[in-house]
């Protein structure tokens, strides 16, 4: 009986944290620089990776040009679903997938200043971890995070979430 006890402990852990991230994903606006894999069951013809260009649409077969920017995944595979069920397959089941995020930058006094994966649920403390850490001229305490939209800069809390496209800047102190 214990056993099932932590078991199912483990489980309701592993729920809980796999519809977090399921629910950040749904909410997660589409951009220039994210890849995204579209699916349609038994249509291989039709199911391929895209990489967002700036101009925010795709080329898609049968169904021309469309508008991805600023749509979720799953407002694109409702996109898609109904421009081939149409004209084109009767009952499509598609999905859509972000395959890879676009990148955040992380810029001035860290260890190694650059572009990095953003990931669901990314700080600006783990950003600033994996841009190698602050150097020994860093100011701590003040951060600024130059949001992709709108496009200014605020001062941040090391635990404030980073969006994708953001900058993160670290000044320099003067002591």
């Amino acid at each position: 009986m214990q056993h099932l006890t932590k078991l199912l402990s483990v489980a309701l852990v592993f729920l809980m944290l796999y519809s977090a991230t399921s629910h950040a994903n749904s909410n997660y606006k589409l951009g220039a620089g994210d890849t995204i894999r579209i699916n349609v069951y038994n249509e291989e013809d039709l199911s391929m990776e895209y990489l967002v260009s700036s101009s925010g649409q795709i080329e898609y077969p049968y169904l021309g040009k469309l508008e991805v920017l600023g749509q979720t995944a799953e407002q694109l595979q409702q996109t898609i679903t109904q421009g081939l069920e149409d004209d084109y397959l009767i009952d499509p089941k598609v999905s859509v997938n972000v395959v890879q995020y676009r990148m955040i930058y992380v810029n001035g006094e860290v260890a190694k200043p650059g572009g990095y994966a953003f990931q669901p649920g990314l700080t600006v403390e783990k950003a600033i971890a994996l841009a190698g850490g602050f150097t020994e001229r860093a100011t701590k305490n003040k951060v600024m995070v130059r949001a992709s939209k709108p496009s200014q800069s605020e001062e941040k809390d090391l635990k404030a979430i980073v969006g994708p496209g953001d900058i993160i800047i670290v000044k320099a102190s003067f002591f």
